[in-house]
């Protein structure tokens, strides 16, 4: 089975060291171009294993992306066969780099130790099932939003590690119980949650009167999904960042607000009764 693509797709992320790198994806069928103002800024080491998984993705696909500085192809990943030569150094029969310029770029950004700045592989939401199939029902009606009357759901925070194998095991920081609606994260004595390195008291988590959980930057720097925040709102599977230290939010579907009432677990193909309103919940009329 062949994907095809239709593709418009403009980006920006930031690097460790808060500079900004711009994309633009385009491309239409199998064959997709991206363009970056700094390739060397994913071709540091601690990418590989990340650009390696992308390649394989989209080779299972057999889609190709050919990624450029404007000027000339630096690599490309996915459909392709690169020679057992450049095997050797990438580590990927899917990664094929296409110049001498792209083979210069890779080496400047690993001699300059560049920090990542693709996501970690271990907070990236499960794949969706294929083929896709609908939700079917007897009648059309309007899709719920996920709520838990209890504000429950086992919200936490789980300590994504640098490597992870089959048996390692997570540190989880659960945000439920004792602690009220506020959770303080820092290094000092008086945090919910200590980790070594942070500010004293770095970033507070809030549940709020919405049944929400948000990161809030106290005395410290505070990312989500990689950018810069004051305030983020955090929903399974979204990524916070702190000092050196990175947590991934999961909370149940049953009561998490990013997915649809009910989520897998009430069944892809099934006819899943309607949601009260979550202001009716509150007013205790439901």
């Amino acid at each position: 089975m062949r994907t095809s693509v239709e593709a418009d797709l403009c980006f920006r992320v930031e690097d460790a060291d808060g500079q900004r790198i711009d994309g633009h994806l385009t491309g239409s069928g199998q064959v997709l171009t991206l363009r970056i103002d700094d390739p060397g800024a994913f071709a540091g080491a601690g990418d590989a294993a990340a650009v390696r998984y992308v390649a394989d993705e989209l080779a299972a696909r057999r889609l190709e992306v050919r990624v450029t500085d404007g000027r000339s192809t630096l690599v490309r990943l996915g459909d392709v066969r690169a020679p057992w030569w450049q095997r050797r150094l990438t580590r990927s029969r899917h990664l094929r780099v296409g110049s001498l310029r792209g083979l210069w770029t890779a080496a400047q950004a690993r001699a300059q130790g560049r920090e990542p700045v693709l996501p970690s592989l271990l907070s990236a939401p499960p794949p969706t099932l294929s083929p896709l199939l609908p939700t079917f029902g007897a009648r059309p009606r309007h899709v719920t939003g996920t709520h838990d009357p209890a504000r429950g759901g086992s919200p936490r925070l789980v300590v994504v590690p640098d490597l992870a194998g089959p048996d390692t095991r997570r540190t989880i920081y659960s945000l439920a119980g004792d602690c009220g609606d506020t959770f303080l994260i820092g290094s000092a004595e008086d945090c919910h949650i200590r980790l070594p390195g942070l500010a004293a008291h770095h970033c507070l988590v809030v549940h709020d009167d919405d049944d929400e959980f948000v990161a809030e930057a106290v005395d410290g720097e505070v990312r989500v999904h990689g950018a810069r925040v004051q305030q983020g709102l955090l929903r399974t599977g979204t990524r916070l960042e702190l000092g050196e230290h990175c947590l991934a939010f999961a909370r149940e579907e049953y009561a998490d607000h990013g997915r649809p009432y009910g989520g897998r677990i009430g069944g892809e193909l099934g006819h899943q009764r309607p949601q009260p309103e979550r202001l009716r919940l509150i007013r205790g009329e439901g």
